[in-house]
């Protein structure tokens, strides 16, 4: 799985002007399961955000989790981390997960990481999704399952 974190003062998503997920201080979730995906590259994933240290301690170095901070996470899907633009002007994403497998993936790793103990809002999968957030920092983290 591919992840883009982003350290948010607020996030929301909206769909057809509703607002369907939002959160205060925390972290936007982007992220898309790639073929070959199962729940083990999800855990992995959720285990990893959930402890990692990209929040300010009391000395302004990153060093606190969004577990220490009693932040939330907004989950969004977004099967264009998957892009390849190897070769071409036209991205490819034919290394993404079919839709059905990823829809499966991307609820579960939601509440993979709900299970961390942390509040979660999630968009919904396929949908077209207006994301607003605050970054704060910036603060913008690329990640994988496998490393």
């Amino acid at each position: 799985m591919r992840a883009l974190i982003q350290r948010v003062i607020s996030a929301r998503v909206d769909v057809g002007g509703a607002t369907i997920g939002e959160i205060g201080q925390g972290m936007l979730v982007l992220i898309c399961a790639m073929q070959g995906d199962a729940e083990a590259e999800a855990d992995k994933l959720a285990a990893k955000i959930a402890k990692l240290r990209i929040f300010k301690d009391d000395e302004g170095r990153m060093n606190r989790s969004l577990l220490d901070i009693g932040g939330a996470a907004l989950v969004v899907s977004q099967f264009t981390l998957a892009a390849d633009t190897s070769r071409g002007n036209r991205p490819g994403f034919s290394t993404a997960a079919p839709p059905a497998e990823g829809q499966r993936l991307y609820e579960y790793f939601a509440s993979a990481l709900q299970a961390q103990s942390l509040p979660v809002a999630t968009g919904r999968f396929g949908a077209d999704m207006a994301v607003s957030l605050v970054n704060d920092g910036p603060v913008t983290i690329w990640m994988d399952s496998d490393g």
